[in-house]
């Protein structure tokens, strides 16, 4: 399975100072994960996947790579992306929960 697209919505809201973009990744042309982020951390920039909130408070996610091979790929696809990206370009709000 390869990533054959990545497409970036950056966040430009003073209250997500660490979130910095939305991401969606399709796989093969075929298969697309909507809402993963691209979060700066203390140890720099990752991907987290798609997660929604559980009744006891706790998030979890609801689409993520089985293997650690995949997680990188995704993560470096990702990543690279986004440091192409002209800030310039379209800006996402925070999708409404449901």
């Amino acid at each position: 399975m390869k990533i054959t697209d990545v497409r970036l919505r950056a966040v430009k809201n003073e209250n997500e100072l660490k979130l910095k973009a939305y991401a969606d990744v399709t796989f093969d042309e075929c298969f697309v994960i909507h809402g993963l982020k691209i979060i700066d951390g203390q140890k720099g920039m990752f991907v987290a996947m798609p997660s929604r909130k559980m009744p006891d408070g706790e998030y979890k996610d609801i689409a993520h790579p089985i293997t650690p091979e995949l997680r990188k790929e995704i993560t470096d696809s990702v990543i690279a992306k986004y440091n192409e990206m002209d800030f310039s370009e379209e800006v996402a709000e925070e999708p409404k929960a449901e």
